[in-house]
């Protein structure tokens, strides 16, 4: 599984539902600072991560962000895409 390939290839509110609960905020901004710097310069990483964390998909637990409620695996995880198990 390559992360460029997933950052470049999948929306950035589906990366974050992947990643989110396993990076913390700046491993994510540094990933697609390197892969896709437009989402960093429109703010649409910032915009999108709050939104997850507003509707429960993404939880704030003592500054560990972890599955919300209403997490549920992005399409190109269930299908099992880039080799992910």
């Amino acid at each position: 599984m390559s992360l460029k390939e997933i950052v470049k290839n999948e929306s950035v509110e589906d990366v974050l539902t992947f990643l989110g609960p396993t990076s913390d905020y700046r491993k994510l901004d540094r990933l697609f600072t390197y892969n896709k710097i437009e989402v960093i310069t429109s703010g649409e990483l910032s915009a999108r991560y709050d939104d997850l964390l507003k509707r429960g998909v993404l939880q704030d637990q003592n500054g560990k962000v972890v599955k919300g409620p209403n997490w549920k695996a992005p399409k190109f995880v269930t299908e099992k895409k880039y080799g992910i198990e």
